[in-house]
């Protein structure tokens, strides 16, 4: 069985990518709220892969009951692999993994979904770090290909290659990246992000002409776009955690004008506007 602990959409899509191939998943988080709305998450993506001909109604049905909701962290007890999927915290991420160590079988695994925190650090306190690795997901995760694999300091070739298996077994892409402050992507993605909101600042373009410029150049999306669904608060605290872990290297430094929009609460298609307006709020 996998254990994700964190519903939130970036778990929620975990489950759904685990679970349509077979899987069974225990899906936990210490809010009933957050369970529900990635209850009905998940069953209306799955809906889509029904509606789209990826899978008929009864594999829908059975994808859907291989998935338990969960508040209770001892529910994880036979899990086989955790994935870590909650709020960018050393602290409390730190927490969750001391008591996952005390609790999951000897020889389970310990992955965590952090995009910007060092794997190396999070296993620091734990008595089997040759257990713990990154295992980084993109949004939505049941769909991007791509998967991070980050080896810490004490990581072992067993976990790598297992968490390396788990991702191919669910139609991934995996990337064994080293663990640097924002490993492969996050890294590069700084640029894509605060270079476009410096030229939008010297007002050499608009928000919706660099959108244009790099969607007709090949990216599926705009910085801007992209910042919206991935949520612009959330953008911006691994834009300072990475530029905190480079010793405040300027090329990594995080752009005012983000600063401002979180400010202002606007953080994008979860609360129904950021760079651009949408219809209703998007959970």
């Amino acid at each position: 069985m996998i254990g994700i602990c964190g519903a939130g959409t970036m778990g929620a899509g975990i489950a759904v990518a685990c679970t349509v191939v077979g899987r069974s998943v225990m899906l936990y988080d210490v809010h009933s709220s957050v369970l529900e709305k990635a209850q009905t998450y998940i069953a209306s993506q799955i809906a889509k892969a029904v509606e789209r001909n990826k899978m008929t109604q009864e594999e829908a049905d059975e994808a859907i009951a291989r998935i338990r909701m969960t508040a209770e962290l001892s529910d994880m007890k036979d899990c086989s692999i955790v994935i870590e999927a909650i709020i960018e915290d050393r602290q409390i991420k730190g927490a969750l993994f001391a008591a996952l160590e005390d609790l999951l079988p000897e020889d389970a695994i310990i992955a965590t979904n952090t995009s910007s925190i060092a794997v190396t650090s999070l296993a620091a306190s734990l008595r089997h770090p040759e257990r713990f690795a990154g295992m980084h997901f993109f949004n939505p995760a049941h769909i991007m290909k791509l998967v991070e694999v980050i080896r810490g300091t004490k990581t072992s070739d067993d976990t790598v290659e297992r968490i390396t298996g788990l991702a191919y077994e669910l139609g991934k892409a995996p990337a064994v990246a080293k663990d640097v402050p924002g490993f492969i992507v996050n890294r590069v993605a700084r640029n894509f992000y605060n270079e476009a909101m410096r030229i939008c600042t010297e007002e050499a373009a608009s928000v919706e002409q660099i959108d244009t410029i790099l969607k007709g150049a090949g990216f599926k999306m705009g910085p801007f776009e992209l910042m919206d669904l991935i949520g612009v608060d959330t953008n911006l605290q691994v834009t300072k955690s990475i530029w905190e872990q480079y010793f405040h290297e300027p090329r990594f430094a995080p752009a005012l004008m983000q600063e401002q929009y979180v400010q202002a609460r606007l953080w994008g298609r979860k609360t129904g506007e950021g760079f651009y307006k949408y219809e209703k709020k998007q959970q």
